[in-house]
């Protein structure tokens, strides 16, 4: 046999046109929602450490404050843009059940924290009540468990889906009864 011999078409592009047919608007989801996150959690880092390091505000104050702001900045970025195209229910029911979300999400990041500094810091004081170990605790580990369930609860929850076909939309085949 040789390679220049009729084979079997290829399925991989139409394997991969199903995923992006079926996934495509999820990872562009999924990609503003990072590009929003990326740069609240600019905000969140610099105000933390300018906060903490440079005006002495205790730490957990200080990433409460600068989360509280970072928030801010990603409902707009996320209302206005990553989630634009879905349905705008009451603004007032979208703002405050981001910001009950994204207290959860602070609650995890704050626990994190938390539990690094007073915690294990309790137990090594030297490794885990420090700046770096601050920084891994809450924007590491914290931020990364706070931005999986954000996402998950401002797509189910706060941005909710607009256009999504019905089950009578997606059989035409059936008639609407008179």
């Amino acid at each position: 046999m040789t390679g220049d011999q009729p084979g079997p078409p290829p399925t991989r592009p139409g394997v991969v046109r199903a995923l992006i047919d079926r996934f495509g608007h999820l990872v562009r989801e999924l990609s503003k929602f990072a590009t929003v996150g990326s740069v609240a959690f600019l905000v969140d880092f610099a105000l933390f450490n300018y906060l903490a390091n440079a005006r002495g505000v205790e730490q957990v104050t200080a990433k409460t404050i600068s989360t509280v702001i970072a928030a801010t900045v990603a409902f707009l970025g996320n209302r206005f843009w990553t989630w634009r195209h879905r349905q705008r229910s009451n603004p007032a029911r979208e703002y405050a059940l981001f910001f009950f979300f994204n207290g959860v999400g602070l609650g995890i990041a704050v626990g994190c924290l938390a539990i690094s500094r007073y915690g294990l810091g309790a137990i090594w004081p030297e490794i885990f009540q420090t700046a770096l170990a601050d920084n891994i605790a809450s924007f590491i580990v914290g931020t990364g468990l706070g931005t999986l369930f954000r996402f998950w609860s401002y797509r189910r929850f706060v941005f909710v889906e607009a256009g999504t076909r019905t089950v009578t939309e997606a059989a035409p085949d059936r008639e609407p009864s008179a």
